[in-house]
């Protein structure tokens, strides 16, 4: 299974976008039903139409929770960018985006949100705001794909984005030596201390 993160300024619709293409909310928390923002790590999963399946890690856009974003990312195959038609480039999607660029997150789409707020001539504008952004990056040349999510429009060829885009991630090698870096740590009353991550290598019983 291959594994998508989001990145994004806050505000900029990543939970809202996750939803919308898999039915599953994020947002677990109650804090982060009552603020209206991500604080923690959500988790989503996805089904392409030729049966592959996608895990979607999404990650905090506030710059308070950037250690979050950065424990969400560190094990992803390729990125969804999320970037608001509405504002545009912002000061967390510069910082998310240089932060892949150093992990080496090579593979991504750019989910251009809240398309249906804003008319062609401006859509077009930030679009091309986008392209001089990621150039130089290493998301250049990412595809940019017009979607809302509360109307629907664009879902569909955004998962065929992440399609394409899979064709081309490298296939992880298995070489039996497991490996997990940790995503999350949380209490569960009942259970005590959990621990979640992402297996990267071999398999455990």
């Amino acid at each position: 299974m291959f594994t998508v993160g989001t990145a994004g300024h806050v505000d900029h619709g990543k939970s809202t976008l996750i939803e919308a293409l898999t039915g599953i909310d994020p947002d677990r928390l109650r804090e982060e039903k009552a603020r209206g923002m991500t604080i923690d790590l959500g988790f989503a999963w996805l089904r392409l139409p030729d049966g592959r399946e996608i895990s979607i890690i999404d990650v905090p856009g506030h710059e308070r929770f950037i250690k979050n974003m950065l424990a969400g990312v560190g094990g992803i195959d390729a990125a969804l960018l999320v970037i608001a038609a509405d504002e545009g480039i912002m000061p967390q999607t510069r910082e998310h985006l240089d932060i892949l660029d150093l992990i080496g997150v090579n593979h991504g789409v750019v989910a251009l949100t809240k398309a249906d707020l804003v008319d062609d001539e401006w859509r077009a504008f930030v679009a091309e705001e986008v392209r001089e952004t990621l150039r130089g990056t290493s998301l250049s040349g990412a595809s940019i794909v017009p979607v809302s999510a509360l109307a629907g429009t664009g879902l569909p060829e955004l998962v065929s984005a992440l399609g394409a885009v899979l064709d081309h991630a490298p296939v992880r090698r298995d070489l039996g030596r497991p490996r997990m870096p940790v995503d999350r740590v949380f209490s569960l009353a009942g259970f005590g201390t959990i621990v979640t991550g992402t297996l990267r290598d071999g398999s455990l019983e």
